[in-house]
């Protein structure tokens, strides 16, 4: 194998990402398919790499496969409008916005299920009651 090519173990290590993960990002045409050696390895290129790099910070960062795949779309066409890229990232700030409001709402009732516990026994525990169906 060349000096300049990657082994998948190697794309692993450096991307922090499980073969099997590299693997089914080429099978869902999210990384494209490395050339092959004469002993059938792949032979990955820094290309690679820096577009694993970017899927693993945008999987990092909560963007769903389908985003993830239109924004590399986009990427590879650097001479258009970053307007759909705006789209794509607006949209998962809502998304984001929603699970936190969630979050809020799930740490509220925690809290008012906790606040009304009088820490006595099991038999009159306040979060028990609220947590059993009625």
């Amino acid at each position: 194998m060349s000096a300049s090519f990657l082994s998948i173990g190697h794309l692993a290590r450096q991307t922090g990402t499980k073969v099997e993960t590299i693997r089914f990002y080429e099978k869902n045409g999210l990384l494209p398919a490395p050339s092959r050696t004469e002993g059938n390895y792949r032979a990955y290129e820094p290309d690679h790499l820096n577009r694993l790099s970017f899927i693993r910070r945008a999987r990092d960062l909560g963007f769903s496969l389908d985003q993830i795949r239109a924004l590399l779309t986009l990427a590879d066409d650097r001479g258009q409008s970053c307007a759909a890229i705006d789209a794509i990232a607006n949209e998962h700030r809502a998304e984001v916005e929603k699970k936190i409001n969630d979050l809020l709402a799930l740490k509220a009732e925690l809290d008012r299920m906790i606040n009304r516990c009088g820490h006595g026994v099991v038999a009159d525990c306040r979060i028990i009651e609220t947590l059993s169906p009625r």
